[in-house]
């Protein structure tokens, strides 16, 4: 496996082994699997469960790793392209990146969308300007509109908890949050889900639909896997006999890059806070899935939180598992 963007490079078979993969290393360790391996991790945006669970993930594999951010080096890094660089950093990305990249044996790369351009941040321009500079295996830890990491440990989390594929009825529901956030998480999970064979409903209130993109992206998933995608604003409608709701917040796509009119546009939303109301139409054993962080009482009330139906500690817990399929997959002796 020469890099681990995106789950639409892999036929639902290889999906499969990955996660197979991931069950068997939980249930018999591999401490050797990865001896003497080095993983670089360049974290141009912030994150605990990805820098945890990938050390830690190394770690159970018998490798090492080591963490490189903008605030982490004395340098300072620039990461403007054509800049005249006269002010406080010394050092560009594009010499960091390639020399990062040959201190370990596959680097993984995480760098959030600029939420400037639209076309831009669909089209991963940044993201690609970063891997074009690496020699070696690459892994998406985030970047613009993928997260693929987190999507094989939520199909994982599924899996593990029973959701049916072909049938199981899953939500991915737009919450309310004070900011903007991007659309990495959302594009990944309806592709996810759609990959997976389920009935996918996108909830979403008026100007937070998702870029056609994403959401043709999605339908040919459905298509290939026997699934289905619609989208709706009504929540009662979206709930009925739903399996699974995933709630993530998203920029208002309708004004994109616009962060003034962003706020006015989701200020109007503050009610969108799953509570227990939102599953008097899903199936009694309804499961709350949401990737961390989550805002208590803006995203999520704390009775579902902290109740029966949240499985965000198992999926969270996956994240190490799924990346462990990856890593060995990238770099063991079966590369």
């Amino acid at each position: 496996m020469k890099s681990f963007n995106d789950l639409a490079d892999f036929d639902f078979e290889e999906i499969g082994s990955l996660l197979e993969l991931a069950t068997r290393l939980d249930q018999k360790p591999e401490p050797d699997a990865l001896r003497g391996k080095v993983l670089s991790l360049l974290f141009l945006s912030p994150s605990l469960r990805t820098l945890a669970s990938f050390q830690a993930a190394m770690l159970r594999l018998g490798g090492g790793s080591f963490v490189i951010s903008p605030e982490m080096s004395i340098h300072g890094l620039e990461t403007r392209p054509g800049i005249v660089m006269d002010g406080a950093a010394a050092e560009h990305i594009r010499e960091a990146v390639p020399v990062i990249a040959s201190y370990g044996d596959a680097i993984g790369i995480r760098a959030f969308a600029e939420r400037k351009n639209l076309a831009d941040d669909l089209a991963e321009k940044e993201f690609h300007a970063l891997t074009s500079l690496v020699d070696k295996p690459w892994v998406n830890m985030e970047s613009a509109v993928n997260h693929p990491c987190q999507s094989l440990a939520d199909w994982k989390t599924m899996d593990d908890l029973g959701v049916p594929a072909q049938g199981g009825r899953f939500v991915l529901s737009w919450a309310y949050h004070p900011k903007a956030l991007p659309l990495a998480v959302p594009a990944a999970t309806v592709h996810m889900a759609a990959m997976r064979g389920m009935d996918v409903t996108v909830l979403r209130p008026e100007g937070f639909a998702l870029p056609e993109p994403i959401m043709a992206k999605a339908h040919a998933a459905a298509l290939r896997s026997g699934g289905t995608l619609r989208e709706t604003e009504d929540r009662a409608e979206a709930m009925e006999g739903a399996h699974v709701i995933y709630a993530k917040s998203w920029s208002a796509t309708s004004c994109y890059g616009d962060r003034m009119a962003d706020q006015d546009q989701r200020a109007k939303y503050h009610d969108w806070c799953v509570d227990e109301p939102w599953f008097a139409n899903a199936r009694p054993d309804c499961r709350f899935m949401h990737c961390l962080p989550v805002r208590r009482g803006v995203v999520v009330a704390d009775r579902i939180l902290d109740g029966p139906r949240s499985v965000v500690i198992h999926e969270a817990r996956n994240r190490m598992l799924a990346q462990m399929a990856v890593l060995h997959r990238m770099m063991g002796a079966s590369q």
